[in-house]
C-alpha cells in the first residue's frame, strides 16, 4: 500500500496485558496436540509434532470493552449493525484532528467550539476527539473525562456527516448516568465510536488517514481494535 510506504506510522491504541485491565482479559494455554485430538471437527487431523517443537494454542477471554475498543450500533439498537456487519469504509479513510486537551472534567464540548477550532471536517470522516485522557489510563481519574454536548455530535452526525467518532477518552458522556444520549444519536446515525484511543499527542497533523479494523464476529456489539494513523505531511 503506498500510504504505509510514504506515510509516518502512528500507534493509536493501548497495549493490553492480561490481568491488569480493567475489563477481564484472561489468557490460557494448552498443549496443542491435545487440544486438536480433543477438538471433534479437527479430530481427524490431529499431527504428532516432535517433543522438542514449540507448538501451542492459546484460549483467550475477554469483555468485548477491552482496551482500545470501538462500539457498533448493535451496543445500544437492538436492530444495529454489530461487527461483522458493519461497513469497513466507515473505519477506514480521511480522519481530523479536534483538540480539546484543555476540557475538564464533565465539561461540555460545544457545538460553537467545533465550528470555531479552525479544523476543517468533512462529510466522510473520521472524527478524533483529543481530550489527553490517556495520560491517566488505569489510574482513579481514568474516566475524569470531558464530554461531548448533544448539539455538537448532532452538528458531526447529522449536520457534517462523519463516519465515525474517536476520543483517547473512556467515553464521551458523563459517567454514572442512566441513559447514553450521545451514544444513542451516534448508532442511530450508523457512526461506530472508538474509545480509549492513546498518543493523540503525537500526532503532527490535523488531517491523515486511520485505519480501524475489528475482528468480523456476529453478534458482537463491540471489539477491541488495532487503531493506526498515518500522516502524509508529518512535518512538526
Amino acid at each position: 500500500m503506498s500510504i504505509l510506504k510514504s506515510g509516518r506510522i502512528v500507534e493509536l491504541s493501548h497495549r493490553m496485558v492480561p490481568g491488569q485491565e480493567e475489563f477481564p482479559l484472561e489468557i490460557a494455554t494448552f498443549n496443542a496436540d491435545e487440544v486438536m485430538a480433543n477438538t471433534p471437527r479437527a479430530s481427524t487431523h490431529v499431527i504428532q509434532r516432535r517433543a522438542d517443537i514449540w507448538y501451542i494454542i492459546q484460549e483467550v477471554k475477554m469483555s468485548s470493552h477491552l482496551g482500545t475498543h470501538v462500539e457498533f450500533p448493535y451496543h445500544h439498537l437492538k436492530e444495529g449493525k454489530s461487527a461483522a456487519d458493519y461497513p469497513l469504509e466507515r473505519l477506514i479513510g480521511d480522519a481530523v484532528l479536534f483538540d480539546f486537551s484543555h476540557k475538564q472534567k464533565d465539561e461540555e464540548i460545544t457545538r460553537q467550539e467545533l465550528v470555531d477550532s479552525g479544523v476543517e471536517v468533512r462529510k466522510g470522516d473520521i472524527a478524533l476527539i483529543r481530550t489527553d485522557m490517556h495520560k491517566h489510563w488505569k489510574t482513579p481519574q481514568a474516566h475524569d473525562r470531558p464530554v461531548l454536548s448533544l448539539e455538537a455530535t448532532r452538528y458531526l452526525v447529522e449536520e457534517i456527516g462523519i463516519h465515525c467518532i474517536a476520543t483517547d477518552a473512556t467515553g464521551l458522556e458523563v459517567r454514572g448516568r442512566d441513559d447514553q444520549p450521545v451514544h444513542v444519536m451516534l448508532f442511530e446515525n450508523n457512526v461506530a465510536m472508538v474509545e480509549s484511543l492513546t498518543n493523540l499527542d503525537q500526532l503532527r497533523t490535523s488531517r491523515f488517514e486511520i485505519i480501524i479494523l475489528p475482528l468480523p464476529v456476529e453478534g458482537l456489539d463491540s471489539c477491541p481494535v488495532r487503531v493506526i494513523a498515518i500522516e502524509q505531511d508529518a512535518t512538526p
